[in-house]
């Protein structure tokens, strides 16, 4: 299974994107977006999953880890 950073990892290098963007395209604080990448937050809030699907434009299935 692979977490939420490597997934978001994963989308932002074949958008040629940087977490710095993320950061940037959303209304997610510095802090929360550090903790996803470094994947310290393991239980990041919905509203947050939402932000970073929206900016990135994928659907929130993307982050699922249960199929």
């Amino acid at each position: 299974m692979s977490s939420k950073s490597d997934k978001i990892d994963e989308i932002l290098k074949k958008k040629q994107l940087t977490w710095y963007w993320l950061f940037r395209h959303t209304s997610v604080g510095k802090t929360t977006i550090y903790e996803i990448r470094n994947d310290t937050n393991k239980h990041v809030e919905f509203e947050t999953m939402e932000k970073i699907a929206d900016a990135l434009d994928v659907s929130l299935d993307e982050f699922r880890t249960k199929k």
